[in-house]
């Protein structure tokens, strides 16, 4: 049987986790727009 590609979560984490984000302005900027459109839609 063939399996999928597994990737490791620690690899996972490092790459595209919240403090891998916030190192850069562009990564911080990312959490930025997804906590203003959740905001946006808790207040619907």
């Amino acid at each position: 049987m063939h399996y999928p590609h597994k990737v490791s979560r620690i690899k996972k984490v490092r790459k595209v986790g919240f403090r891998a984000r916030m190192k850069t302005r562009k990564g911080r900027k990312i959490i930025n727009r997804k906590r203003r459109l959740g905001r946006a839609v808790r207040t619907r």
